[in-house]
């Protein structure tokens, strides 16, 4: 298992072990704390670009205590089977964090399901990057996991992240007015879903 994590619990039960996504270009894993002052970094540098497409930040996101919380709260999920939040790191040393890709709210029983959030580092656009990781990290989702129907919705006018989730597959499923509350203002989203072709039924 990559990063000390123990296993989170997948569908009926099936031990997963932590995820430690390798390309030639980066890494995809679980975070630790000897990752806060990397995870601090790049949300200082990026606040400004990434505030258009997420909640409101209060004061303290930007401090390491808040960020050795938020890790723990990230293990815990984890190891409850409950969210995958994955860390995006390039391959140099020391490593750098270059975005996230967070598979939460994982519903098990008839649903199977979960959510997908990500966010890339403003100087990485345009590299291909995130479709990489993705692609990386729903195989570990639906291969490991288990998960039957992964959902990411995104802002009507985020036509880049709209680009990558249709390159990946997923498929326009309606439209939400005031779904969620985006930089202080109530947005409509565009919502999407992802489904696994090779869910069966006799592994739960």
């Amino acid at each position: 298992m990559g990063g000390g994590y123990r296993g989170a619990a997948g569908r009926g039960g099936v031990i997963a072990a932590a995820p430690r996504l390798v390309s030639d270009r980066f890494v995809l894993r679980l975070a630790d704390d000897s990752d806060v002052p990397a995870m601090l970094a790049y949300r200082r540098q990026n606040a400004e670009y990434l505030a258009p497409f997420e909640p409101a930040r209060t004061a303290d996101h930007f401090s390491e205590e808040f960020w050795q919380r938020k890790l723990a709260e990230h293990r815990r999920e984890f190891e409850a089977g409950e969210a995958v939040r994955m860390v995006l790191f390039g391959s140099g040393v020391p490593a750098e964090v270059l975005g996230i890709v967070a598979f939460s709210n994982i519903i098990r029983g008839p649903l199977q399901s979960c959510f997908l959030g990500y966010a890339l580092a403003e100087q990485e656009q345009g590299k291909g990057l995130m479709t990489d990781a993705l692609r990386l990290g729903i195989g570990y989702m639906f291969d490991e996991m288990r998960i039957h129907r992964i959902s990411a919705n995104y802002l009507p006018n985020n036509t880049a992240s709209g680009a990558v989730l249709k390159r990946l597959g997923f498929t326009v499923e309606g439209y939400a007015r005031d779904y969620l509350r985006i930089d202080g203002t109530w947005q409509d989203h565009i919502l999407t879903s992802l489904l696994n072709p090779a869910w069966s039924a006799t592994a739960s």
